[in-house]
């Protein structure tokens, strides 16, 4: 069963939310992963922890718009509830349960929105090529086995990549170590089981997206 908190907001309006708010989406479930992965499931950013967002000019007004829309619509599916609470028995009135769990989902949306734009650090990709800095799309070799890994330097946002890089915070031990690297550098840092892993940074652009 779905556990729900009643609020009632300055329009005088009635809104019903989940407790559980969706936060655990960004974080990833380390067991779906292959222990050889370890070190980069590590690295994954944690949206339960309030952090500065970099977040480029067009990311910021793109996440903006969603919010301002979601909040525009709250009075729409305030009135649905209300048409479906006035046909009868809730018991068996599945638009009426429907249309309260669209509204949990979409309050939920909208405190993760005001939290992460709350927090977020608005600026442009660096123009600077060859240097791995915040917003930069970097790709690394591992000296241990020479396998590579291409990343955003900065912080997962939902869309912002599209699901198509992985992105690594400068405050991650790789994104920490790996931050002002010029091409040809190499650096090391050590991961949550002890040992050290070095890398050398191949390239560094900024991201465009």
């Amino acid at each position: 069963m779905l556990d729900w908190t009643t609020y009632t907001v300055p329009d005088g309006a009635v809104y019903c939310c989940f407790n559980a708010l969706l936060s655990a989406c960004d974080r990833g479930n380390t067991n779906d992963f292959p222990a050889d992965n370890a070190r980069r499931r590590q690295e994954r950013d944690d949206m339960t922890d309030t952090q500065v967002t970099w977040l480029t000019e067009e990311a910021f007004d793109r996440l903006k718009a969603e919010l301002d829309q979601l909040i525009a619509n709250r009075p729409i599916i305030a009135a649905e509830i209300n048409d479906r609470r006035e046909e009868g028995d809730l018991r068996e009135n599945g638009g009426y349960h429907q249309a309260r769990e669209d509204q949990g989902q979409q309050e939920a949306r909208i405190r993760q929105l005001q939290e992460l734009l709350n927090n977020a650090k608005v600026g442009e990709a660096p123009k600077q090529s060859g240097v791995a800095l915040p917003g930069s799309v970097v790709k690394v070799k591992f000296i241990d086995g020479g396998d590579t890994e291409t990343f955003l330097i900065g912080t997962r946002q939902e869309g912002v990549t599209d699901g198509k890089l992985e992105v690594y915070s400068p405050k991650s031990p790789l994104g920490g170590a790996i931050i002002d690297a010029k091409v040809g550098d190499k650096r090391s840092y050590v991961v949550p089981n002890g040992s050290t892993v070095e890398v050398e940074l191949i390239s560094a652009e900024p991201y465009h997206s």
